[in-house]
């Protein structure tokens, strides 16, 4: 394509432009003559991301963008490119339109840029029901970027972030909650809307809810995505019901009740919730005696944690396997010895209760120190 070309194609797309968008326009014709890549493409990127430019997008990216594609920032263009397959008419062209995107930046310098779009094609892909497809794309991504000593967190955040779509496509809440909070670790959570704040607070307090293998909500209940379910009355039970879990307060948690009967996800795993809670008691209850004194008899664990007392032993078993506590049980005296237990986050209760334990130690410590001065006077003499 020749300059007078350019120039007409650029005169063209000023005119379909909003009026405040049209002297960007104008810019691009004089940072191309002169061959000012760097600026050009910034230039570019600000268009680009003004809801303005959307219905102009793919024309640039096609008929202007790519005849310099290669002499500009290659993860900048895939950028480009991404924001102009939004406006493809439908999934199947945009699959075909990122896969060629793909092709373009394949190169040993541009490796970074290469993972960016094979991870949008795998949530296309994810879009359409492809999960093979989908999953066969993100392991090669990950294969690559294992292999970066680093990497723009633009990269890690569209791979975290689809990998999550992908586990929750899969039902694997583990999967999911881990890769979620990553995808949250890379990216500034207010620059969110505040409806998927409360949304991706929602799908995570879930996920940690139902999964089989997530047994302490540290991570979660610190993060500030968290308050996004308090905005509204519509979800701060979850909001609660998170905090009663960490505590193991079982009085909290059959007063929320009514609100696990109705949400449908959490409706299927009635019984694994009352499980995890029985077991949230459990290490509560050990986490609350202090450590020299942590023989726990079956009748007082099934005090603390109303489980009927022929199921304490499981209780205690199952609790020992998820590494939750560490100890021995005693079948015969029915005793458990527990000498070890998970560290969680505390909320204000606890931590008071701490406190307390901290004051009966120096208080004990005292004690000590004065029936020793009382015994050796003496030998002090």
């Amino acid at each position: 394509m020749n300059v007078d070309t350019i120039s007409d194609f650029l005169a063209e797309q000023r005119d379909q432009a909003p009026e405040e968008l049209q002297p960007l326009v104008l810019e691009f014709e004089t940072l191309w003559e002169r061959k000012l890549w760097h600026q050009l493409t910034n230039l570019l990127l600000e268009f680009f991301n003004h809801p303005g430019s959307a219905p102009q997008r793919l024309q640039f990216y096609k008929v202007f963008i790519l005849k310099f594609a290669d002499k500009i920032n290659q993860l900048k263009l895939v950028d480009l490119a991404l924001k102009a397959a939004t406006q493809c008419r439908d999934n199947q062209e945009r699959l075909s339109f990122l896969e060629a995107v793909v092709k373009k930046v394949d190169h040993e310098d541009s490796q970074d840029a290469y993972v960016f779009a094979t991870i949008a094609v795998a949530r296309v892909k994810l879009d359409l029901s492809d999960l093979d497809g989908a999953r066969k794309d993100l392991d090669t991504a990950e294969r690559i970027l294992d292999n970066f000593d680093s990497v723009e967190s633009v990269v890690h955040a569209a791979f975290y972030d689809t990998n999550a779509n992908y586990f929750q496509a899969k039902s694997d809440s583990g999967f999911y909650y881990k890769n979620a909070l990553l995808y949250l670790a890379c990216i500034d959570v207010k620059s969110l809307s505040v409806e998927e704040q409360r949304q991706r607070a929602y799908n995570l307090a879930i996920a940690a809810l139902v999964s089989s293998s997530i047994y302490n909500f540290g991570e979660l209940l610190l993060h500030p995505i968290l308050d996004a379910l308090t905005i509204d009355d519509q979800h701060k039970w979850l909001h609660q019901l998170l905090f009663a879990f960490n505590r193991g307060d079982l009085a909290a948690y059959d007063l929320l009740a009514s609100h696990i009967s109705s949400d449908p996800l959490l409706a299927q795993h009635t019984r694994q919730l009352r499980e995890k809670i029985y077991l949230a008691a459990l290490t509560e209850a050990v986490f609350r005696r202090p450590p020299h004194d942590r023989a726990m008899s079956f009748s007082t664990i099934a005090n603390e944690t109303k489980v009927h007392p022929d199921e304490i032993e499981h209780l205690i078993m199952k609790a020992l396997s998820l590494d939750l506590l560490r100890g021995t049980i005693d079948q015969v005296d029915e005793v458990a010895h527990i000498n070890w237990v998970q560290p969680k986050v505390l909320d204000m209760k606890q931590i008071e209760n701490m406190r307390q334990r901290l004051q009966e130690w120096d208080s004990s410590v005292d004690k000590l120190g004065n029936w020793i001065e009382g015994v050796g006077q003496d030998v002090w003499a």
